[in-house]
């Protein structure tokens, strides 16, 4: 079911589908073929498969993982965390502008930005570094900065704090802030 789904994923607007139902047992074809599109072509012998249609062994016993892959696996967070250990290394010695969001799992307003940080951290990749802290697992570096509240996202340039925004703000807010520290 779970290959099934994949295949399905993988092929959703290019018109491609399999011939048949992958993996069902009242089948009569020998082969599922899989139809050309944009050079992938894949040829699926029954033989192959163990009577138990396991995706990860084939009938010899052997393991082997599936060559098919989920997109959804592949996908990559690009907030990442930061925490009292990797603070210096990740925001202060940064060559690149720096905005971090201090936050905390209770708090709803910081889940409220949090697709907004992660929107802008897709949209400026390679333009700034984006970083989340957790102020309850981290409460040395909020202590050392003022927050006394949050969501509060801080903006750092060449290691020195240059702006903060505090509370759960638009996404123009954030973005304007953003371009005044990334360098043109």
């Amino acid at each position: 079911m779970a290959l099934e789904n994949c295949v399905r994923v993988t092929t959703v607007g290019t018109g491609a589908r399999p011939q048949q139902c992958l993996l069902h047992p009242f089948s009569k074809r020998e082969k599922l073929v899989f139809p050309t599109f944009g050079g992938f072509k894949k040829s699926l012998s029954k033989s192959t498969l163990s009577k138990s249609a396991s995706l990860y062994s084939a009938a010899g016993g052997t393991n082997r993982k599936s060559r098919f892959t989920c997109k959804a696996r592949e996908a990559v967070n690009e907030v990442r965390v930061v925490t009292d250990s990797s603070w210096n290394s990740l925001v202060i010695e940064s060559e690149t502008p720096v905005l971090v969001d201090f936050w905390a799992p209770w708090c709803g307003p910081c889940r409220m930005i949090a697709p907004i940080i992660d929107e802008l951290a897709k949209e400026y990749a390679g333009k700034i570094a984006c970083y989340k802290l957790n102020t309850d697992d981290c409460p040395n570096i909020a202590t050392q900065y003022g927050i006394r509240s949050i969501p509060t996202v801080l903006f750092f340039k060449n290691g020195e704090k240059k702006e903060s925004i505090i509370g759960a703000v638009p996404k123009s807010t954030l973005s304007a802030t953003v371009e005044k520290y990334v360098d043109i």
